[in-house]
């Protein structure tokens, strides 16, 4: 039986997922969901943003970090444009994105000098189906492209980066 520990949650997490991929970098997104001026907005989905947002990225830093700190791992974060630059009827969203660089200074901070490198990038409207097909009348051509996205998160996983950690690095592409 493959050895196992819990982290917050309860969910087990394989002792053997280091061995089997070596060393680990992280890159952790999230959603926007429940739009709406903050009187609008049941807390309920004021704090969702939150669940979607900041949650998974804190149980994947808190099941991973052991291993990253031994073998001097990156966890890259998705944060939005928003989290510095707001719009209105989206206060959950901002604040949860916000959250996320805060929480990636915060990595930063407890385990820079063990190694571990922490980042967020901060996309502003990535090109995607779901985009798309909510804003249709929108100039796609200025949106960032995954493709882009996912470049920027390779490079600051890569050596080339190693003088970046703590980072919220803007991905805007023409947007």
């Amino acid at each position: 039986m493959t050895e196992q520990r819990k982290i917050s949650g309860g969910q087990p997490v394989p002792s053997s997922v280091e061995k089997a991929l070596g060393r680990i970098d992280l890159s952790s997104v999230g959603g926007f969901s429940a739009p709406g001026k903050v009187a609008d907005t049941p807390i309920d989905d004021f704090e969702a943003q939150f669940r979607i947002n900041l949650r998974p990225l804190y149980l994947i830093a808190a099941a991973a970090m052991p291993h990253l700190r031994a073998d001097g791992g990156t966890l890259v974060a998705v944060s939005t444009r928003a989290a510095l630059r707001p719009f209105a009827g989206a206060a959950g969203y901002c604040s949860s994105k916000a959250a996320v660089i805060a929480f990636i200074g915060c990595l930063d901070a407890e385990y820079k000098d063990d190694g571990v490198r922490a980042n967020a990038i901060v996309p502003s409207i990535i090109d995607t189906p779901g985009n798309r097909a909510s804003q249709p009348d929108a100039d796609t051509a200025k949106w960032v492209k995954p493709g882009q996205i996912a470049q920027t998160v390779l490079w600051l996983c890569s050596d080339a980066s190693s003088a970046t950690s703590g980072a919220a690095i803007p991905v805007y592409g023409r947007a």
